[in-house]
């Protein structure tokens, strides 16, 4: 990796940074924020073609509702509901989770059966145990080939949570529940070895170049300001050296998910307390009155859309070029519509489409190489417009 002369420009740009406060941030000078405004730490990743490892597609189960968390009778077995999480499964796993096992206890606070074994459902049996219960998960597929084992790892508990027009107050009240309970639980999770759960530093940079508007034609529910307290809002610093490709930066820390050590971390977790898991396709609820549980939670995620003729379920198609890792470089940040989370299991590259319908409705799980070739090289562009060539 080369450093060519613009360097000196990136050097020279932090004297023209002017800070600006998110709101509910203390207006505070540059002269007491120099870690904070400083915009020229920036990791260089490695943003090239021939460095992508592999290509992952997942469909997100997006509900206009929000996630579903009734209770209903399968013949003489119940059955607690609780997927369609969207893009926030495992931001709000643990909230979700608790909820989900709340409504499980009265039924049989001795043995639960649980459908499913990515985010939501590992995280689900791992609660029911923790209230006491013998758990057994029922799952045609283990980690890491399900479909949250593709998700980006950031901690996003409302992306693609519900539709506003259709989200009630009560929803809201809810998924603020499970949100806070979630980021509580992954306090508790971080300096675990392997780090399943860590902070690294979110640098969101505006293009100088025109683009249109990032427009949202679903209408996406937006609930990250009622929990703000609880979630470091950064900085918006002003970037005024024009040779540079971005006008401004959102620089924040932000929570991320290592999610093949956070995987393994929670299999070994229920294995440890006693849980069992069987091997199982299940075509149709019918087939669970044939198993020993009194009461099963469903976290069969986009599945439940078949398993469950739940057509209240829309695909989100997202896709992932994936860097080989750079543990010097960890950082996740976003530019040009292009989102990039640099773990220590990989380097996500990530379009985000032209606006916030990019991939609705979407059910194409193949890899599209032309996608990514492009979100990668704009992340290239980027590096060598800073002076870089990676």
């Amino acid at each position: 990796m080369h450093l060519l002369s613009r360097r000196h420009a990136l050097t020279s740009a932090a004297s023209l940074i002017g800070l600006f406060s998110l709101p509910g941030c203390v207006n505070r000078s540059v002269r007491n924020l120099d870690l904070d405004a400083d915009v020229r730490s920036i990791p260089v990743i490695r943003a090239r073609t021939d460095r992508i490892d592999r290509i992952t597609v997942c469909l997100r189960p997006f509900r206009a509702a929000g996630p579903r968390l009734g209770v209903e009778q399968v013949g003489h077995k119940t059955v607690v509901h609780n997927y369609g999480h969207g893009g926030s499964g495992w931001s709000l796993s643990w909230g979700s989770a608790k909820l989900a096992v709340e409504r499980a206890l009265p039924v049989s606070s001795r043995k639960i059966g649980v459908i499913g074994c990515g985010a939501i459902g590992l995280t689900t049996a791992i609660v029911a145990q923790q209230a006491g219960a013998q758990v057994t998960i029922y799952a045609d597929a283990l980690p890491p080939f399900v479909r949250s084992a593709r998700a980006s790892g950031s901690w996003t508990p409302s992306s693609r949570i519900a539709q506003k027009d259709a989200m009630t107050p009560e929803f809201s009240a809810r998924w603020e529940t499970m949100a806070r309970y979630s980021f509580s639980c992954y306090q508790n999770l971080q300096g675990l070895p392997g780090n399943p759960i860590e902070w690294d530093t979110f640098y969101g940079m505006k293009s100088r170049d025109p683009a249109p508007v990032h427009a949202d034609p679903i209408g996406f529910a937006r609930l990250d300001d009622r929990i703000q307290d609880i979630e470091p809002q950064g900085n918006l610093i002003k970037v005024d050296d024009t040779r540079l490709p971005y006008s401004e930066v959102h620089k924040k820390p932000n929570l991320i998910f290592n999610v093949t050590s956070y995987s393994d971390y929670l299999l070994r977790q229920f294995l440890e307390r006693g849980g069992k898991i069987k091997t199982m396709t299940l075509h149709h609820p019918s087939e669970l009155t044939a198993l020993p549980e009194p009461v099963f939670i469903n976290c069969t995620g986009y599945g439940a859309r078949a398993l469950w003729n739940d057509n209240s379920i829309v695909p989100v198609r997202g896709q992932i070029a994936w860097l080989i890792p750079q543990p010097e470089a960890l950082c996740s940040m976003s530019f040009g519509n292009v989102y990039v989370v640099s773990r220590r299991d990989g380097i996500v590259v990530q379009s985000m489409g032209d606006d916030m319908g990019f991939g609705y409705n979407r059910t194409d799980e193949t890899p599209d190489l032309t996608e990514a070739h492009r979100s990668v090289l704009v992340i290239n562009g980027l590096y060598r417009n800073m002076g870089y060539t990676v």
